[in-house]
């Protein structure tokens, strides 16, 4: 018995997405395969050194790190989007996106900013001794380059994480359950815990997991700062100690960290799932702040806005005025070219990647679908450097094989179709960075109700169709949100760029690490500057696209969360 047509199309849709979401799974678990390998074949001599001398200062510093930037930026992030989304305030329209600015800067920039701003020679302490009179044993400041200090930077840099999943989730909300609250007697503080709060957890504990994913994977910041963490452990035990077996062995233990904070967070999220509450979708109306309550909004949203963005630019432009560095050239303009071009590549690429293994996963649940998840998320707890050589390794040696194959049957040289590419540069970056990715769409999927879906399939809507005229429209602000991070991430990415670019393909980040390398700090100051003022501008946009509500729906209101 032959299908029909129609049948056999959607049959073949289907497979296209399963198998799509395979494959990118497939591919950003290839390199971590490939470290795997690597650590399991390798002596474990370095490894059991270090276990005598440092590996247990690596694990507590790492720790420490990893609490310090959780609780700092989920209280950040998500007050911050509580306070611009909720209430309204003289300034609450430039704060909704002026918050999520620090998100351009890469810690270690921030790090070169207010090292040279308040290390001993910088403006702050020669400002103090000139008013009192001090010497530079007569008092006390508190020390940037430490365990605290590299904290702060990542939580300027990574509360944005948080605000903008966290925000995106409370415009998502109805007004219902709030009121229903209020009604009942809780006042405003008492249904914003036990109501708002628990609808946004998903969103704010994948923001918190992006950041402590990021945290444990910095090198940047705290080798700047001297701060042994795991990620240094990793690139001494590779560049100083030249054993990329025990690199890779180190590489293995953050994995199974990430891992475990990814089950963690699961377990405690339990079975708890937010839907629509009803048929009535109605955004709560902005509450009005006066008196100190206005006051306190505006200082409380201005403090990471001025120590994450607007202190630091002025900080780097003035280190950059004091260069020999000139924006007005070609090579800046080859630089800021071949760096939009890879993080827009890697942006469009690991959005589309990460769509399709949710979507994946709602629409035919499986072990095999949580499994694609699952592992496609690993790299993001991972150094790029790291990813960097998990690609190399297969990669040369399929570029090496089908060399000798070319020239032994045919007497033509291939060279090096893959390693040394662009794409397998952006393979890295969907690697490193899928997560972000999955961690910002799966926040805006929870709240499409199940029963969503079913009435499309009944009214013989098929996947394709499905995830482009129902899913999509209703997530937009989650994909713009996807979007961004990753574009973001992919510009401040150094170690596999380093590692992987092409010859003669140097990026902004690449430019402002040989200046600062070469302890040319000023003139790092000027690409820096360059990476803010490229990634402002989809910063704005995917704010204003969060805020901004569809104009039309498919199967009626957005679907509202709900306990």
């Amino acid at each position: 018995m032959s299908l029909r047509p129609s049948v056999l199309a959607e049959r073949s849709a289907s497979g296209l997405l399963r198998g799509g979401a395979l494959f990118v799974a497939a591919i950003c678990f290839l390199p971590m395969v490939a470290v795997a390998v690597a650590a399991a074949l390798g002596s474990t001599e370095t490894l059991r050194h270090l276990a005598e001398t440092v590996l247990w200062t690596y694990t507590a510093t790492t720790l420490k790190l990893v609490l310090l930037v959780a609780l700092g930026t989920a209280a950040i992030g998500t007050g911050a989007a509580w306070l611009v989304t909720m209430t309204r305030f003289p300034g609450a329209r430039f704060f909704e996106i002026g918050l999520a600015l620090p998100m351009a800067f890469p810690a270690y920039v921030m790090g070169y900013a207010y090292t040279d701003f308040l290390d001993h020679p910088g403006a702050v302490q020669t400002a103090l001794r000139s008013l009192t009179g001090w010497g530079p044993r007569d008092y006390w400041f508190p020390e940037i380059r430490s365990v605290e200090g590299a904290a702060l930077m990542l939580i300027l840099v990574l509360y944005p994480y948080v605000y903008l999943l966290a925000r995106a989730a409370f415009l998502q909300q109805s007004a219902t359950a709030f009121l229903a609250a209020r009604a009942l007697g809780r006042g405003p503080w008492a249904a914003f815990l036990r109501v708002s709060l628990p609808m946004a957890r998903p969103a704010i504990a994948g923001g918190v997991l992006l950041a402590v994913m990021e945290t444990i994977a910095d090198y940047g910041t705290v080798s700047y700062f001297s701060v042994q963490t795991f990620a240094t452990g990793i690139y001494t035990s590779w560049f100083t100690m030249a054993d990329r077996a025990a690199a890779a062995q180190l590489a293995l233990c953050l994995l199974g960290f990430a891992l475990m904070l990814a089950i963690l967070e699961r377990i405690q999220r339990g079975d708890a799932r937010h839907h629509a509450a009803g048929k009535r979708f109605e955004r709560l109306p902005p509450s009005l702040l006066t008196g100190l309550h206005k006051w306190g909004a505006m200082t409380l949203c201005a403090i990471p806005v001025f120590f994450g963005f607007a202190l630091p630019v002025v900080l780097l432009v003035t280190m950059g005025l004091e260069s020999e560095q000139s924006l007005f050239t070609s090579r800046y303009a080859h630089f800021t070219r071949n760096t939009i071009l890879l993080a827009g590549t890697a942006a469009l690429l690991t959005t589309l990647g990460a769509v399709l293994i949710a979507f994946r996963q709602r629409l035919w649940p499986s072990r095999t679908s949580r499994m694609a998840n699952h592992v496609a998320r690993l790299g993001y707890a991972v150094p790029g450097g790291v990813i960097a050589v998990g690609l190399l390794v297969p990669f040369a040696a399929i570029d090496n094989g089908l060399d000798a194959w070319m020239r032994a049957s045919f007497g033509i040289s291939t060279g090096l179709l893959f390693t040394g590419s662009i794409w397998l540069l952006v393979v890295a970056y969907m690697a490193r960075f899928m997560a972000a990715a999955l961690n910002a769409y799966d926040s805006g999927l929870g709240t499409i109700h199940p029963n969503t879906d079913a009435v499309s399939r009944t009214l013989g809507t098929q996947p394709l169709e499905m995830l482009r005229r129902v899913h999509l429209p209703i997530l937009r602000p989650s994909v713009l949100t996807a979007l961004l991070i990753v574009f973001v991430d992919t510009m401040k990415e150094l170690p596999a760029t380093l590692i992987m670019r092409p010859f003669n393909f140097d990026t902004l980040a690449v430019q402002a690490h040989r200046l600062a390398a070469d302890e040319r700090l000023d003139g790092a100051a000027v690409p820096s500057l360059v990476l803010v003022a490229v990634g402002l501008l989809p910063v704005i946009l995917v704010c204003r696209g969060i805020g901004a509500r569809p104009k039309s729906r498919v199967f009626g209101p957005a679907p509202t969360p709900a306990e």
